[in-house]
């Protein structure tokens, strides 16, 4: 394999000097020789936005940091071809970051090096809610990293740091590896999910660990995106540590298309809800009731601590999906300060959903609520429900 230093194509580790051109430059020589490893050494380099190309491998070695810029005119707005192309109608209204990649076949992050977001600076310090959180900006907030239609993915080893919205959009991307890769998000910052899959198929999500503000791991089929249906499939994710002050993991929202053939094993998760498929009216658009097709989604071996709901599975009255059906929880232990929830709408109950050798320990009211549903099974299923005192 090819190497090309960034340093030979004069990127300087110091900080304060913008390496985006030199960087590309090397990447894209990389990419012009056939392929090979783009290497980045130890130190702090300055970049704008990038765009990864077929056969190019980024490498992060150890000691390295790609520091995002702090202004918005060093990233480019993400286009592709079938992609809506308008930042204003993006998921959070945002079409920029970091590491960008469109079309691109055997790509790769790797290293012990970081990527990092320089998630604060898009915010106003000054403009905090109650809570201490920051308010969402009016400007555009960069990801670090927007793959789309790319195959044979792979990210490994590497951490990425303070993205100031979501740290991965994956969309329509096909074979994806993301593998011991560490995320963290300032708290302080809104919607820095961990890794969104979006309308991809064959990824496999493992030995990562996450620690953000918002859902660590999302399953999304966003269809208004693109101009080719929007399928999530074949999804895995194993041998993961989750903490979030929202939704360790969620799974759809009632404007996607199709999410199946999906399944969660081996995972520890610490967060404000264990596991959310949840489809209230708040998400669609005006006229719409609904579209999501989820089906065959698998949840096993997984701890969960949670204030709120460690499962939630929700649609909302007056909502129609095309389906919410086969969903199955096995050997999942839960301590909670609220009940798990299988609850359909009169137009869109929720089928077949099967909880097997699964023990909840609840501070709430209830344990458990089944309403507006079809054919759940209870097996081998421990319920402890010991509300506090009043005082």
């Amino acid at each position: 394999m090819d190497n090309f230093k960034i340093s030979d194509f004069g990127a300087v580790a110091d900080g304060k000097t913008l390496n985006t051109c030199n960087i590309q430059k090397a990447i894209d020589s990389c990419h012009e020789a056939g392929g090979g490893r783009v290497i980045c050494g130890s130190g702090l380099y300055l970049t704008g936005s990038l765009m990864l190309k077929s056969n190019v491998e980024l490498h992060l070695e150890a000691g390295c940091k790609l520091l995002g810029s702090e202004s918005l005119k060093d990233y480019f707005d993400f286009k592709a071809p079938g992609f809506i192309n308008d930042a204003d109608k993006t998921a959070e209204k945002s079409s920029k970051a970091l590491i960008n990649a469109v079309g691109a076949e055997n790509i790769a992050v790797t290293g012990q090096g970081e990527l990092n977001g320089s998630g604060l600076s898009f915010y106003d310090e000054g403009n905090a809610g109650p809570s201490g959180k920051f308010n969402k900006p009016s400007t555009q907030r960069p990801r670090i990293v927007m793959f789309y239609a790319c195959r044979n993915v792979s990210f490994e080893d590497i951490s990425c740091i303070d993205s100031s919205c979501w740290t991965f959009w994956l969309m329509k991307c096909e074979d994806v590896n993301i593998h011991r890769v560490k995320i963290r998000g300032n708290r302080r910052m809104k919607n820095n999910d961990g890794i969104d899959i979006d309308a991809c198929r064959n990824v496999t999500v493992s030995d990562c660990i996450m620690d953000t503000e918002d859902d660590c791991i999302a399953l999304r089929s966003m269809g208004k995106l693109y101009d080719t249906p929007a399928v999530c499939e074949n999804i895995t994710v194993t041998n993961c540590i989750f903490k979030t002050q929202n939704n360790c993991i969620r799974i759809g929202c009632p404007c996607d298309s199709v999410i199946r053939n999906c399944s969660f094993n081996n995972l520890v998760m610490e967060g404000y809800s264990g596991i959310a498929v949840q489809n209230p009216g708040v998400y669609l658009s005006e006229g719409s009731r609904g579209s999501a097709d989820i089906h065959g989604i698998s949840f096993s071996d997984i701890t969960v601590k949670c204030s709120h709901y460690p499962v939630e599975v929700y649609v909302e009255e007056g909502i129609k999906l095309k389906r919410l059906s086969h969903l199955s929880f096995s050997n999942l232990t839960a301590r909670s300060g609220g009940p798990c929830i299988i609850q359909g709408s009169s137009e869109t109950p929720v089928r077949k959903v099967t909880f097997s050798n699964v023990r909840i320990e609840t501070s709430g009211k209830d344990a458990v609520i089944c309403r507006n549903c079809e054919g759940v099974t209870l097996n081998a299923v421990e319920l402890s429900n010991i509300p506090p005192a009043d005082v």
